[in-house]
């Protein structure tokens, strides 16, 4: 009898750019009258987006609430929430937040290779794993703890601040700024 492990199905995408578009349109984030069709540097993004956030919504709702933390960031706000400040109350968060720090200001934009890179590094220098280096890695960038899908949204961060987009998006190396000088 064999005792294999189950594997996990791939999630299901239900959406597409269009629907990204959409929800950027619908809450004004992307100007209505944008002719996204002849946009070539905005159609990558809404088909990376729809790829990265849409297999982790489940409906249309939880899509504009993963994209409102590639556009909303406000780190002084967020950590006035008791979920987050108890995040960061645990054993080590500060040291993981102290080297995300060095390691998102000393590098590039964060790509799926950067990112990665970043948290292979983290992991050699801390003893921390889990929630413990994610929940601080999430809070800092995303704006929230939680799960996979918040890593998602931090690899649409950089590339999003180098779009026109009617709302500015803040990329990685400014919400770290924030996030620390909120800390203080």
């Amino acid at each position: 009898m064999s005792s294999a492990a189950p594997t996990e199905s791939p999630l299901t995408n239900l959406f597409t750019d269009a629907d990204i578009a959409s929800i950027l349109r619908e809450r004004r984030w992307l100007d209505p009258a944008r002719d996204i069709e002849s946009d070539a540097p905005l159609q990558p993004w809404l088909a990376r987006a729809a790829a990265l956030l849409g297999p982790h919504a489940h409906d249309r709702a939880a899509l504009a609430d993963l994209l409102s933390l590639v556009f909303n960031y406000d780190a002084a706000a967020f950590l006035q929430d008791a979920e987050n400040h108890r995040a960061l109350a645990r054993e080590g968060a500060r040291d993981v937040i102290r080297e995300l720090a060095n390691r998102v200001l000393d590098g590039g934009d964060i790509d799926s290779d950067c990112f990665k890179e970043i948290i292979d590094g983290m992991k050699a220098a801390l003893p921390h794993r889990g929630r413990a280096l994610f929940f601080p890695i999430r809070l800092a960038l995303a704006g929230r703890t939680g799960e996979g899908e918040l890593d998602r949204v931090i690899l649409l961060l950089d590339s999003a601040a180098k779009l026109s987009f009617a709302a500015p998006v803040k990329g990685t190396r400014e919400r770290m700024l924030e996030f620390c000088a909120a800390l203080d």
